[in-house]
Order: C-alpha cells, then structure tokens, then sequence
C-alpha cells in the first residue's frame, strides 16, 4: 500500500475540520398518528372546522326567514281549512311550510354549526390526548352556537308548533262525535210506519208476498231508521221466542241496513222467503228471524217490533232493541 503524498512539511495530509453545516438535519417533529406535523395556520386565518364569521350574520337571516315563512304558511294552511279548504292553496301553503323548516334546518346545521374534518386517518385507532381534547372542544362550541341563538332556535320549536296546530284541523274532517247516536234510531213507541213518500202504510196496503221501504214518523228518508216492512202471510209469524207479538197480521220488519258492511238490503224472493244485499251478496233468512244463511254477514238484521193502532195503521212498538248496521258498532 503507498505512502499518502508528503505535504509541504513532509508530513502527511490530515482531515479538513468538521463545521457546523456537514451536520445531518434533525428529524421533523412527529404527530400523534406518525406523521409530520401540519403547519400552523397563518395568524389572522379561521381554525379549521370553525364557521367563518364572513357571511354568518346573512345566513341567520335567510334562515329566520325560512322559519318565519313556514310559520306564516302553517297559520294561513290552518285558516285555509278552517274557511272550507281549496286543495291547490293548501297543497302550495303546505309546501312553504315545510320547505321553510328543511332549509331552516339544513342551513343551520351546513353553515353556523362547526364541520369537518371530513377526512381522518385511520392509524392509529387510539386518539391521542391532543385529538381527545380538539374534540371535546368541537362539541362545547357545537353546544354554545346552539345556545347562542335563541332567536332562531325560538322561530324553530315556533315553525313546528304551527304546523302542529294546522295538522289539528283536519279532525274537523272526521265529523261530530256520534257519542250513543249509533245505538238508536229515530223509531219510538207508537211511531207510525210512513212510505217513501211519507203516507202512513195500513195492513191492507201491501200484499201477501210484497215489500215497502219505511221510516218513522218526522224521520223520512234517515238513513239508520230505514226499514224493510214485509207482508210474509196472512197469519202472525213467529220469528224467535219471545217475539210472538210483533208480527200483526203476517208482518215482518227489519233493518234495510246489512250487518256486513251497510248497504241497503232491498231485494226479497217470496219464494225462498229471503232478502238478498246486493253487495256483497248475504242472504237472510226471514221466518228465522233474518238469520245470515249465506255470503259474509255476521249477525241477523235487527227485527222492528210492529202493532197495529186504534185507527188502523201499523205502527213500531218501539225503537230496535240492538244497534242496526255492521257489527263493529255493537262492540263495547
């Protein structure tokens, strides 16, 4: 192996002097996930995830006014319909109302509530105290801009409480109270049996094997009382025990109303000695009683007790002794 080349005084080379700049640079500061930290933002700048106060003030107006709106579309949807109501109006009033709270709502929470981050790294999955109290800090300020403005969370619980009392008026639609009005009709003791056209019926008036729709009297043309009067024979029939007077003469009534679903029960073979509803095609056995023999009836049609009166017209001896028309009516 040479020698190294002799210098000037005939000693060897020696090794330059270390400076401070042939050291190697120091290593970045770490983060909690791994990572080198992220610059500081510029002085002056908004923190990130916090509403940039630029713009804030006109965002709360524009929501009040969504609120605003959907209260004074909630009020003018209740006076509508409490005027008779016009579909067109109420379907466009119905709109401003809960468009104004949607964009109410949806504004507050995109551009005066803090966002994001939006994207987080997923390693490593345990927070670091640093992230623990960021987040901790995002929550409390969640819950100050909440407290803070109670004009416009008062216009909200204000826009919801309007439109709750117009959803209230649509119960008008349901009609009065029927209260124990289904457990009665309009027919009462000594009631005379009147004809479509309101002229008293006498058993001589219908014939053996014929039938006539009847109402009390002051009660032509109600619904509930109507009535089927039937001249099944020239000789009382007995329906059930216990019945043995309320058939003068071979007549029978009954409630027109079936017991399935309310329809008028308006066809009668004599033949068969059967009424037929046409709807849903129950037939009803009538010396029985008007028992349900066939179809989805469920109970018999309430049977009228009649009588005859001093000057000779058939009369009710009183009113239906069970409720007339469907089932459900008579459950308690």
């Amino acid at each position: 192996m040479a020698d190294p080349p002799p210098t000037g005084d005939g000693g060897p080379l020696a090794d330059p002097p270390a400076t401070g700049d042939d050291e190697p640079p120091a290593d970045p500061p770490a983060t909690g996930n791994g990572g080198p930290a992220e610059p500081s933002p510029p002085a002056g700048t908004d923190t990130p995830g916090e509403p940039s106060p630029i713009g804030m003030r006109g965002t709360e107006v524009a929501i009040a006014i969504g609120f605003a709106a959907a209260i004074a579309g909630a009020i003018g949807l209740a006076v509508c319909y409490g005027l008779g109501g016009q579909p067109q109006v109420e379907g466009i009033l119905l709109f401003v109302t809960l468009g104004g709270i949607g964009f109410g709502i949806a504004a507050w929470g995109k551009y005066l509530m803090p966002n994001g981050p939006f994207v987080q790294e997923r390693e490593p999955l345990a927070s670091t105290a640093d992230e623990r109290g960021s987040a901790a800090e995002s929550i409390e300020r969640g819950t100050e801009e909440l407290g803070r403005r109670r004009f416009l969370r008062r216009l909200l619980i204000g826009s919801f409480g309007a439109l709750g009392v117009a959803l209230l008026f649509p119960i008008k639609s349901l009609g009065p109270n029927p209260d124990d009005d289904l457990q009665h009709t309009s027919w009462f003791k000594g009631s005379r049996l009147l004809d479509t056209n309101g002229n008293a019926v006498r058993p001589a008036d219908v014939a053996v094997g014929g039938v006539v729709t009847v109402f009390p009297e002051s009660a032509v043309g109600d619904a509930n009382s109507q009535t089927l009067l039937i001249h099944v024979a020239d000789t009382p029939v007995v329906t059930r025990p216990g019945r043995e007077t309320w058939s003068p003469m071979g007549y029978l009534a009954f409630s027109k109303v079936c017991t399935h679903a309310g329809c008028p029960v308006g066809l009668y073979e004599h033949r068969t000695q059967q009424l037929l509803c046409p709807c849903h095609q129950s037939l009803f056995d009538v010396p029985r009683g008007a028992v349900p023999v066939f179809g989805p009836a469920p109970r018999s049609l309430p049977q009228l007790p009649l009588a005859v009166s001093t000057d000779g017209y058939l009369i009710a001896q009183s009113d239906y002794l069970e409720p007339v028309g469907p089932t459900y009516w008579s459950r308690s």
